[in-house]
């Protein structure tokens, strides 16, 4: 127990571990590469803000906040936190549902369940997330956020636009007349220069250029051509001239309904904001060690990113993790200590205190061809593509995960699709179990549970009266069924003893027990001794605790096919005089 809650493994930050050894050249690295970062987060922070449904403030204050805490108090030294495009979609339906006071308490909840998730060392077991449904329900967000800006892109001006896909698709081209020309060629404009300024400077990011150039023709086309129809930041937000002061979440409870009511409501959205930015975060966190050569520690990190959120929205900020994009540009430009992401999170508050102006001059049809374009970044078409060559389980379930998160919501995606792999993994473990039956003899030369001397070379054979399965895999439920099917086939009529060769069973969990104690009760009912032959240690201990080893008879439990087999022969033999 001690070593399970030992708090260097679950809570050890990687700043205070970076000041033993920091040097004055690591601190200018790391202040050039959190500069050039907050460059980078600032266009993604206000978009994220306002495609969530709050506003750039929210983003801006959630990108400063996060970032200082997951970088102070992560187990990455170089992990950047803060909003991303994967929070969209489910923080615009929960505000859609239960207001901005529904997504703080959601919120709030889900930093709590990240927190016990690292306390708990389950940071390693959130990386078994299926391949196929990571694949899935990342390709459902990208083409929901695509789907959220096409309002913004085209100009239309749509207020209140429906929710789900399939009706602000509708709504969408029911409003085609509405089409902005302008805003139009703003985002299309601005699509283009991100994708062509990569091909001159990698330095410099494509959305931040983007943002520049079409602020300024904006302006220009307001000042000095009397075009006003494109819509800025400024037009429909007012940005703070300091830093938002942290107060308590304003309980607005409708009639009939409870705080505990609503806690139970909004759970289900709480978990999958906490399973998404624990899955997104450690993604990051591992591909910035290969680049980087270290080791995070994936505890520390789910506590960081969990009191990271629950901090955020005191001061009205929205769920954030680790962000990939913004961690490999902290990483390319030399950042390579916790101190980067907090230099990234100063120069974004100074952004908030002294550039609102003219951070509200932002067109919102350039920040829609910014998302666009992260959105098709994140929708990893080729991973897409690779598992539809893939088998064809793996594929539907990442076809299935897909469709639920476009149509429905991530929640139910996330929990179909988990639902589906673990099925599929358990049909496909209980096929890879195979369970062999011998009647006459066994071949001492098959693999090595067998001692091996003298004329042992020969075949062995089986005594009179027995009969003798082999477990190849796990013992876990469908065993049995298994078991039935073998021995209807084989038949029991005069046999004396079942020998059970366990050498291949790497471990038991608890229906495996009792379906092994259901087996040695049916041969019990049929007149047979069951012994079981390379039965390893840790089986042992497991069949000890769980009374089976009294049950069966220390005597009947043998380390090697050969002992059992002159168990059996003992038992025949017995049998016989009697």
């Amino acid at each position: 127990m001690q070593n399970f809650f030992s708090f260097k493994d679950v809570f050890c930050p990687k700043l205070f571990i970076t000041f033993r050894h920091y040097t004055k050249q690591q601190f200018l690295q790391d202040l050039i590469a959190g500069m050039i970062v907050a460059v980078v987060a600032i266009p993604l922070a206000i978009a994220f803000g306002i495609s969530s449904g709050v506003g750039p403030t929210e983003g801006l204050v959630t990108a400063i906040i996060a970032g200082f805490l997951i970088s102070a108090l992560g187990g990455s030294k170089v992990q950047i936190g803060g909003p991303t495009g994967a929070f969209i979609v489910i923080i615009y339906g929960i505000i859609q549902q239960h207001g901005i006071t529904g997504l703080l308490i959601a919120t709030i909840m889900a930093g709590i369940l990240l927190i016990v998730m690292g306390v708990f060392k389950l940071g390693n077991v959130i990386k078994f997330v299926p391949y196929p449904v990571i694949v899935g329900f990342t390709a459902g967000i990208a083409i929901t956020i695509f789907t959220t800006q096409m309002n913004d892109l085209f100009g239309m001006g749509i207020k209140d636009a429906p929710a789900d896909f399939i009706h602000k698709w509708i709504c969408y081209f029911e409003h085609w007349r509405n089409i902005n020309w302008w805003a139009f060629a703003i985002g299309i404009a601005s699509i283009l220069i991100i994708i062509f300024s990569t091909k001159i400077s990698k330095k410099i990011p494509g959305s931040l250029v983007a943002i520049i150039l079409m602020t300024l023709v904006v302006w220009l086309l307001r000042k000095y051509g009397n075009i006003t129809s494109i819509t800025t930041i400024g037009d429909l937000y007012t940005l703070p001239t300091g830093m938002p002061t942290p107060q308590l979440p304003t309980l607005q409870l409708t009639e009939g309904k409870t705080l505990l009511t609503l806690v139970q409501e909004l759970f289900p959205s709480a978990f999958t904001i906490a399973l998404l930015g624990a899955i997104e975060s450690l993604l990051s966190a591992m591909v910035a060690d290969g680049v980087i050569g270290d080791k995070h520690n994936s505890n520390t990190e789910l506590i960081a990113q969990g009191l990271a959120n629950v901090v955020v929205p005191f001061f009205g900020g929205i769920p954030a993790t680790g962000a990939i994009a913004r961690t490999m540009a902290n990483i390319n430009n030399g950042g390579r200590t916790p101190v980067a992401g907090i230099v990234h999170a100063v120069v974004l508050l100074l952004v908030l205190l002294f550039l609102g102006p003219l951070v509200g001059m932002i067109p919102l049809a350039c920040l829609a061809g910014v998302l666009i374009i992260v959105s098709y970044n994140m929708s990893g078409w080729r991973s897409f593509l690779w598992l539809s060559k893939a088998p064809k389980s793996d594929f539907i379930v990442m076809l299935v995960t897909f469709s639920l998160t476009v149509i429905f919501d991530l929640t139910v995606a996330l929990e179909v699709g988990m639902l589906l792999a673990v099925i599929l993994f358990l049909k496909r473990t209980n096929e890879a179990t195979v369970i062999r039956s011998f009647s006459d003899e066994i071949d001492p030369t098959h693999q090595n549970d067998i001692r091996l001397h003298g004329n042992d070379l020969d075949m062995l054979q089986i005594p009179p009266h027995t009969e003798v399965y082999e477990i190849d895999g796990p013992y876990f439920f469908g065993i049995a069924n298994k078991f039935d099917e073998i021995s209807q086939r084989m038949g029991t009529d005069g046999q004396k003893v079942r020998i059970l060769r366990m050498r291949k069973v790497s471990f038991m969990d608890s229906t495996g027990i009792h379906n092994l104690e259901q087996l040695y009760m049916r041969s019990q009912r049929c007149g047979m001794t069951l012994v079981l032959s390379g039965v390893n240690e840790n089986v042992f201990k497991v069949l000890d605790k769980a009374g089976l080893v009294k049950m069966i008879g220390k005597e009947n439990i043998r380390g090697h096919i050969n002992g059992a087999l002159a168990r059996a022969t003992e038992i025949v033999k017995e049998s016989s005089t009697k």
